[in-house]
């Protein structure tokens, strides 16, 4: 029973996170970049998005109802959030894109760790799975689920910046503004996934 229970939560964790398209979009936020700051951004964002999710597993459900905030007002707010990422992925030059005034700009917060990595739909995902997991080992396997996964995606992004060295200067400009249209509409639908749930209660 618990190796369902990871399974299963495994095979779901794996469909929402989405390693590899998270890792395609980690590496147009850092390409031009030296692969010391892409290793940095992607070993923060992914202890960073642990940390949220394993928060949300066991705190998260009595958070938001004691601030009355719903799953749906955090989809749609992440979903904003998200779009202003990609219109800038498809509208800046280079540097616009992760520096700022000669500074590095530490992605692995926004928009990695949230709402990528750890989105409304990872964290919606999370409470349901803790709620209904039987107390104790149940919820040691769904932990283990999570710390998999995370692995997974770690491992996921810290490749990806190798694509550069395949694809050059002229594909990695495409494959970046191509992947922020598809991260606009990854944003436009957390938005109307969450609108549609509200105009529903």
């Amino acid at each position: 029973m618990l190796s369902d229970i990871f399974l299963h939560a495994l095979t779901s964790y794996f469909v929402v996170i989405d390693p590899i398209g998270a890792a395609l979009i980690f590496h147009s936020l850092t390409a031009g970049h030296d692969r010391d700051y892409a290793r940095r951004m992607a070993l923060r964002s992914t202890v960073i998005a642990v940390m949220i999710v394993l928060s949300f597993a066991f705190v998260g459900e009595l958070l938001l109802n004691k601030l009355g905030i719903s799953i749906e007002a955090l989809r749609v707010s992440g979903g904003m959030l998200l779009f202003m990422t990609a219109f800038n992925m498809v509208t800046k030059g280079e540097s616009g894109r992760t520096w700022q005034r000669g500074r590095e700009v530490d992605i692995s917060v926004f928009p990695m760790a949230i709402p990528l990595l750890s989105g409304p739909g990872c964290l919606t995902l999370t409470i349901l799975l803790f709620s209904q997991a039987p107390f104790g080992m149940g919820s040691v396997a769904l932990v283990l689920a999570v710390l998999v996964i995370f692995a997974w995606t770690l491992a996921a992004l810290s490749l990806a910046n190798r694509i550069q060295d395949l694809i050059g200067r002229t594909g990695d400009d495409i494959l970046r503004r191509l992947f922020g249209v598809i991260l606009a509409a990854l944003a436009i639908q957390f938005i109307a996934d969450g609108v549609r749930q509200i105009m529903t209660w």
